[in-house]
């Protein structure tokens, strides 16, 4: 009969519904009397398991509704009688499930669940009782082919529990991926299907065996082949009603022509210009004739005047035509309409609205900056906003902002919901000397959202790197289709906040306990080959590694250091992440050796042990680069010889004693191994990663400066460095593995 309310299937109605679609199951039965379940038994054969199921019954193990380990007819029929008692009237139908006992050393749980943002999502995790304390559990969105159960796979933290084991076989991989490929065409197959708890997914002999499993449906849905029922539901996007907030339709809007005037106008309007300091139209003006924009400038103040050098003019009305493309408004609400009309008069073919009292302001706020959106449509003219900071533009020297700093140019092209974060980002291009190409404050996102900045940089020669900075995400499904057609162009890395605050679902199923918002972004983001960030400085230098750095062939990394405690930390960073540290192949260390004096590590790390001479670096750097089996260089010790040099220049006594040409001498030393570590890489194709704290420390330091100075980043921790390149590996792997060209070859 059609359900009205979401509800469970029994576990042998679970079993049933998922058999079809290639879970592998218990071969069980059925049974209604204490004397039907010992004649199971008897066919199943001895020792059996007894469980009390029903469709009301979601947790049997919390009620003690299983028996384990029944040997013997006597065994079963007390089990049985045991359970049918324990029945009360809240279970309704209930029936007897008996099946053979099996067992095994480790347990997983997989399943299925309807994310009201994502859609259908698959779910892998360590299972058993312990499953939400373990919390060890990866998502992908469905449906999911077979690379991507790889990747669900390769995902779990626990990859011991996947090998041999306690004297078993590791796990077969292929009849793991068959379950989580199958759990997908559930979703395509039975809409109706809310939910799907496998828990365990009990591993015998290396194979998964579906031992316990809840099924939750809005419907009825079929349990023998052929046999699914259809009722009437709203339209839905694969199964999940289709809201729309994040990602919207800018077409006309997001032409070439409108982002060519955000990002490259030939001339620009401020519009409501203030002489005052503190206000935003002195501000955006300021900072657009600071950075040296070379086009057309004009401003508008309804009281005329001349601010910073530029004579404004009362109305729009009196500019020339076809000279200005873009317009800056600094103006209130209220004034706008008729400022974008006589903007698009004069040939304006974009706005980036810094006003605020729209969206954010309530009723009457959303219904003007829908006026505006529509207004805006209407003209022809792309708005950006409103409620936002402003727009960078480095290939254009265009500074149109509210917020600083103008950061050097560079390739990393900047869309963020937060103004503030713009500013953050930026100042870490200022102090790492990494470039941006392109900056922009979404605001509201009333008319153009990130994914829509994000997706023109992923075609804009001047960017090769795409960063952002996300929020609120109402329609994840349709920010998740659109990400991963840029991530396929380009790198793209997603700082996200508010990420912790998603509650339980499903609370008749393990699998939608633990699809917190965080873990499904988290899957979402690892299935679209986004790289995603926990902080503002990962997010940063993950970004600007990209944009520097050849991507590696592998995961093998060496780390080269000048002193054996930095080594040992930085091998136990690369030990808990995807990099592997490479075993130090027999030949290497024989050409190292003629390099360093017995007393070094001999190993990976490369520990240096005190005993460089002026080119000693150098040559191992490119030693190391240079074999086959090497993937990734971490350089550790750069500054030290510069940090003695300034000790002796501030102590007193310099430049006398000769302390002159030491200071001198180490100075030089530490720029020439910064400046070959960047040689070496470019020359090797190989990343090549310095971390040294005087980064942060003593940013003047020769060694840091010189890092810069080459165009990379200078990383002020071993972790740091081998979490970007960790990123930097797992693009790599990804592209390998999932991005193809027009010729179906992977890119």
């Amino acid at each position: 009969m059609p359900a009205t309310q979401p509800h469970t299937l029994s576990e042998a109605d679970s079993k049933r519904l998922i058999a079809r679609f290639g879970v592998p199951v218990l071969d069980e039965e059925t049974a209604r009397t204490p004397d039907a379940a010992v004649a199971a038994a008897q066919r199943l054969g001895f020792p059996v398991v007894a469980k009390l199921c029903g469709a009301a019954i979601a947790h049997k193990t919390e009620r003690g509704l299983v028996r384990l380990g029944l040997r013997d007819a006597e065994a079963v029929r007390a089990a049985a009688t045991d359970l049918l008692a324990a029945a009360t009237t809240g279970d309704g139908d209930v029936e007897l499930l008996v099946a053979p006992m099996v067992r095994g050393s480790r347990e997983l749980i997989a399943g299925l669940l309807r994310d009201p943002q994502f859609g259908p999502c698959v779910m892998l995790g360590v299972g058993g009782v312990l499953a939400e304390a373990v919390g060890d559990v990866v998502f992908r969105l469905a449906p999911i082919d077979e690379r991507d159960a790889a990747d669900m796979i390769d995902g779990l933290a626990t990859q011991r529990l996947l090998g041999p084991f306690r004297g078993e076989p590791a796990i077969d991989r292929d009849a793991l991926t068959r379950v989580l490929v199958g759990l997908s065409r559930v979703s395509e197959e039975e809409p109706g299907v809310l939910a799907v708890d496998i828990n365990p997914l009990l591993i015998q002999d290396g194979i998964p065996l579906a031992v316990d499993a809840l099924v939750e449906v809005t419907r009825d849905t079929a349990t023998e082949d052929g046999a699914a029922a259809t009722t009437e539901t709203s339209a839905t996007h694969n199964g999940e009603a289709h809201a729309d907030a994040t990602i919207r339709t800018v077409a006309p809007l997001a032409t070439s022509t409108g982002f060519k005037a955000l990002f490259e106008p030939k001339g620009v309007i401020v519009a409501g210009a203030s002489s005052h300091p503190g206000k935003f139209g002195f501000v955006a003006l300021h900072n657009l004739l600071a950075a040296g924009y070379q086009g057309a400038v004009a401003a508008t103040n309804l009281e005329g005047g001349n601010v910073l050098g530029i004579e404004t003019v009362r109305s729009i009305d009196e500019l020339p035509d076809d000279t200005f493309d873009l317009v800056v408004v600094c103006t209130p609400a209220a004034a706008n309409p008729d400022l974008l009309r006589a903007c698009a008069r004069k040939g304006v073919r974009a706005a980036f609205v810094t006003s605020a009292g729209y969206g954010e302001a309530g009723e009457k706020g959303r219904a003007a900056e829908a006026d505006l959106v529509a207004l805006a449509a209407e003209l022809g003219i792309l708005l950006a906003g409103p409620n936002g900071q402003g727009v960078v533009s480095t290939p254009a020297s265009l500074c149109a902002q509210i917020v600083a700093p103008m950061p050097p140019r560079g390739t990393i092209g900047l869309a963020s919901q937060s103004g503030n974060f713009v500013s953050s980002f930026l100042n870490y291009s200022r102090f790492t000397g990494v470039g941006i190409s392109r900056a922009v404050s979404a605001g509201n996102a009333a008319a153009v959202s990130v994914a829509d900045y994000l997706d023109w940089y992923a075609s804009d020669p001047e960017t090769n790197v795409g960063l952002a900075y996300l929020e609120g995400v109402t329609d994840g499904r349709a920010l998740f289709d659109r990400l991963r057609s840029i991530a396929a162009r380009q790198p793209l890395v997603v700082l996200k906040g508010g990420t912790t605050a998603g509650g339980q679902r499903a609370a008749a199923s393990h699998t939608g306990s633990l699809a917190t918002d965080e873990a499904v972004f988290e899957g979402a983001c690892a299935q679209a080959g986004i790289t995603r960030a926990a902080t503002v400085e990962e997010a940063f230098e993950a970004a600007a590694t990209f944009a520097t750095q050849p991507r590696p062939r592998g995961p093998r990394t060496v780390v080269i250091t000048t002193a054996g405690g930095w080594g040992v930390v930085t091998a136990d960073a690369i030990t808990r992440s995807a990099l592997e540290l490479l075993a130090l192949p027999d030949d290497l260390r024989d050409a190292i050796d003629t390099k360093l004096p017995p007393r070094w590590s001999r190993n990976n790390p490369v520990d240096l042990a005190g005993g460089e001479t002026r080119d000693t670096i150098p040559e191992v750097l490119e030693l190391v680069a240079r074999h086959t089996e090497v993937d990734a260089i971490i350089y550790l010790g750069l500054g030290i010889q510069s940090n003695q040099a300034r000790m002796l220049r501030e102590g007193g006594f310099f430049p006398d004693y000769g302390l002159d040409r030491i200071v001198a001498y180490h100075e030089r030393q530490d720029a020439r191994f910064a400046a070959a570590a960047a040689e070496i890489s470019l020359a090797t194709g190989k990343p090549i990663l310095t971390a040294t704290e005087l980064a942060v420390a003593d940013p003047a330091n020769p060694g840091p400066a010189a890092v810069r100075e080459s165009g990379r980043v200078a990383y002020a921790s071993a972790d740091r460095a081998v979490r970007a390149l960790e990123h930097l590996w797992l693009d790599a792997r990804f592209r390998a593995r999932h991005v193809t060209d027009g010729n179906g070859a992977a890119s």
